[in-house]
């Protein structure tokens, strides 16, 4: 876009938000209203206006009684205003600050969807996840936390929230995963060739244990997540096959050791069900949640590039407990399809690149459920 046109779209969202505002003038004779709420919901009917969410579901569906609702989101760039001494030069985070109105929508994104378990990807740490949540998510009963360094040269980790406990974590920073990085990424040098591959953001494992008193149940059910953010990048599937080889390889070893248990792989895979790195997983068993409700495609997409790619896939156990009508992604407002980040980086009501996938589990379901059928 040239800066004209760029300067136009900003022009139009000002012109938005001054008749959205003018709309709540109030005369005498009107009931009296707050202005902060007025300018608020002005403000949100402008913007709702100009970039109004062009994927996904504009209203979270009723949760369903007796169900465990679980969500994936990418919050993008969630950093805190404190300078991290282990990061500088193109790492450098003293100016990556996510502003104060993009906090707001992606809380409120949060509160919209009502997940009793949040897996959260591109978190800087527990405590920029704190400074996050204070003031805004202290209410919702996430009272379980688990969020670990996950090796990223940014500084950047996989989270859970749970309102339920968290009984195992682990996570496997820079595990080799076998060969070394090609000469090339796509025409240029690439910046780690002959190094070992490892992972990139190590997965995040944790276990919940969800009480039988949450559902009317007679035993308690343990429900393990591994929270991905796979290496991002057009010319990366090298390593995303390693990463994903990596941690099939880890789960059978889990497996073998101990008896199964329902196990989602959930989050930010950087690449859509067709890729190789996709395919593995579902060549081992595991299933996309959303292949079996198929909508029109921009229902689910994840992405404002307009890609699905934030995947919530299940083993036989966990898919036996799902439910496809459950499903959804949960659209926020989003630029036009014409204008790029680099041309405008945010607006008002802006929350992320990525939208919060949903899904519901039943954990009723589990003492009867055979593996590979949905009840």
């Amino acid at each position: 876009m040239s800066i004209p046109r760029l300067q136009l779209t900003l022009t139009a969202l000002a012109a938005a938000l001054a008749v959205g505002l003018s709309a709540y003038a109030q005369p005498e004779s009107a009931p009296e209203v707050a202005p902060d709420a007025a300018q608020n919901a002005a403000q949100a009917s402008a913007v709702e206006a100009l970039f109004p969410p062009r994927f996904g579901t504009t209203t979270a569906p009723e949760r369903t009684p007796g169900a465990l609702r679980i969500a994936t989101y990418n919050i993008e760039n969630l950093f805190d205003d404190i300078d991290d001494p282990t990061l500088s030069d193109r790492q450098e985070d003293i100016d990556d600050i996510k502003p104060e109105g993009q906090l707001d929508a992606v809380a409120a994104a949060i509160r919209a969807i009502d997940a009793d378990i949040l897996c959260l990807q591109e978190i800087e740490s527990r405590a920029a996840l704190d400074w996050f949540m204070s003031g805004r998510l202290e209410d919702m009963g996430y009272t379980h936390i688990l969020s670990i360094d996950a090796g990223d040269e940014r500084g950047i980790e996989q989270a859970i929230l749970s309102r339920y406990p968290i009984v195992e974590s682990q996570n496997w920073v820079r595990r080799p995963l076998g060969g070394v990085h090609p000469e090339k990424y796509g025409r240029n040098k690439n910046w780690y060739a002959g190094e070992d591959i490892v992972f990139h953001r190590s997965p995040l494992m944790g276990v919940v244990e969800v009480p039988a008193a949450a559902w009317d149940g007679q035993a308690p059910l343990r429900l393990r997540l591994l929270v991905v953010h796979h290496k991002s990048g057009r010319y990366s599937d090298y390593w995303r096959d390693k990463e994903t080889e990596g941690l099939l390889a880890l789960l059978s070893e889990a497996d073998e050791s101990g008896a199964p248990i329902p196990t989602l792989i959930l989050g930010d895979f950087n690449a859509e069900t067709d890729a190789p790195s996709v395919q593995a997983y579902l060549n081992a068993g595991f299933t996309d949640l959303f292949e079996d409700n198929p909508p029109p495609a921009k229902a689910w997409t994840s992405h404002e590039s307009g890609r699905r790619i934030d995947l919530i896939l299940a083993n036989d156990l966990a898919r036996a407990l799902s439910d496809p009508a459950s499903e959804f992604v949960l659209g926020t407002p989003a630029r036009p399809s014409t204008i790029s980040w680099r041309e405008l980086d945010t607006f008002p009501g802006y929350a992320s690149d990525h939208y919060p996938v949903v899904i519901e589990l039943h954990p009723a379901r589990a003492p009867n459920a055979q593996a590979g059928e949905r009840p």
